[in-house]
């Protein structure tokens, strides 16, 4: 692409009835020349199969992923085209983060989704971790990913059997296939973390379910990190039977949780840091059960009757 800038189509997938879409707002604000900016919102209810809609029509040689709710600053775009003067950089992300209004909650969501003992290399999706490098699908996350379009089109775009996930596989493919994978601490968007607890915790069940999935449809030895929370929860039930190893194992757990707590005091005070305790707990037996159940659902995805149901929308600036 040498010292020109490319053009780009930033894809961001919406339910169908959504009236508000930040992502449209920020998106038009974005600092690049309008005649090589084109912005599509893909209605439906799959976002697998919208992505894959919206990639077929875009006309970027980049496309920028944005979910409905990240809000990206005006400079992503030229930060983030910069890195592919570099023929063999295919995709480019970056962390999203708690803005800085977002309830007392939330805020803490965001710590423990940025905590290192409960998303391990996962942590940088939520919080900026150290300098411009090559990275892989661990630390990149699809609410604020750049890729070439062509390539995307050359390995078929997204499994549409997996959501979520679909972008690691993809990004496995890709990595596999010689590409390199960009994370940049900088290019960051922010979007707020879940609002309930209860939705909270269906969202670690489902990241579990879909880390599960994608190992049966892609095993990679980077996935063995993620077998950690099942196994958790299978020493949980098999606590009553261990004795006092089990206690002393449980302990030691429980101390690196605090040391994990302590840590997180410089980033969201003690009261905040404290009251991510439970929650960072709640992760490892909500995934693992997540993952267990990933394990053995039914793979399907009914993709032609989907897509039928979506709708493309051009957005002018």
């Amino acid at each position: 692409m040498n010292n020109r800038l490319p053009s780009v189509t930033v894809i961001i997938a919406a339910r169908p009835d959504q009236a508000e879409i930040k992502a449209v707002a920020a998106a038009r604000q974005l600092d690049y020349p309008p005649e090589l900016l084109e912005i599509i919102v893909a209605r439906g209810k799959q976002p697998s199969v919208q992505r894959n809609t919206a990639l077929r029509a875009s006309r970027g040689e980049l496309v920028y992923f944005l979910d409905d709710d990240s809000v990206a600053p005006s400079g992503n775009l030229r930060r983030a085209a910069a890195h592919f003067s570099d023929a063999k950089v295919q995709t480019v992300g970056g962390p999203n983060l708690c803005p800085p209004d977002a309830p007392a909650l939330e805020k803490i969501f965001a710590l423990v989704l940025g905590s290192w003992i409960a998303f391990g290399p996962s942590r940088a999706r939520y919080t900026p971790v150290g300098r411009l490098r090559d990275s892989g699908e661990k630390e990149l996350i699809l609410c604020n990913l750049v890729a070439r379009r062509e390539t995307l089109l050359q390995l078929g775009g997204f499994n549409e059997a997996l959501y979520p996930n679909e972008e690691n596989a993809l990004m496995d493919e890709i990595q596999k296939r010689g590409g390199r994978l960009l994370y940049d601490p900088e290019l960051i968007v922010q979007r707020r973390p879940r609002s309930t607890i209860k939705s909270f915790a269906k969202m670690l069940m489902t990241y579990g379910r879909g880390r599960a999935e994608q190992f049966r449809v892609r095993p990679t030895f980077g996935s063995a990190l993620n077998f950690v929370p099942p196994l958790f929860c299978v020493f949980l039930v098999a606590l009553p039977l261990l004795g006092k190893i089990g206690l002393v194992a449980l302990g030691i757990y429980f101390l690196a949780v605090l040391i994990q707590v302590a840590a997180l005091i410089s980033r969201g005070g003690v009261l905040r840091s404290l009251a991510a305790t439970p929650f960072i707990v709640l992760t490892h037996i909500l995934y693992g059960i997540g993952f267990w159940r990933g394990l053995f659902t039914r793979l399907k995805t009914n993709g032609n009757q989907v897509r039928a149901e979506v709708v493309l929308e051009n957005i002018a600036r």
